[in-house]
């Protein structure tokens, strides 16, 4: 499974960006950058990340830092995948 083309997936699903994330790179900043990504755009975007990595994610593992950019969120589900 190649994680980054997954994670990009997912984004590109959960925020409507009509490919537009197939030209994100890891440093590529997310939250505050991309207009889609809001406040009820992270939940969904978590809920999805969920239910395609099979991983549940805790209240209090999230913050800004996890998407700070495309590189810091598939460190996170690689974490999440290594637990």
């Amino acid at each position: 499974m190649d994680i980054k083309n997954e994670v990009v997936s997912v984004l590109d699903d959960v925020l409507s960006l009509k490919g537009r994330g197939s030209q994100f790179k890891l440093d590529t900043p997310l939250l505050g950058a991309i207009p889609e990504l809001d406040s009820m755009a992270v939940v969904a975007l978590i809920t999805a990340l969920e239910e395609r990595f099979g991983f549940a994610v805790d209240d209090d593992e999230i913050d800004g830092a996890v998407f700070a950019s495309l590189g810091t969120l598939i460190d996170f589900v690689q974490g999440k995948l290594a637990a």
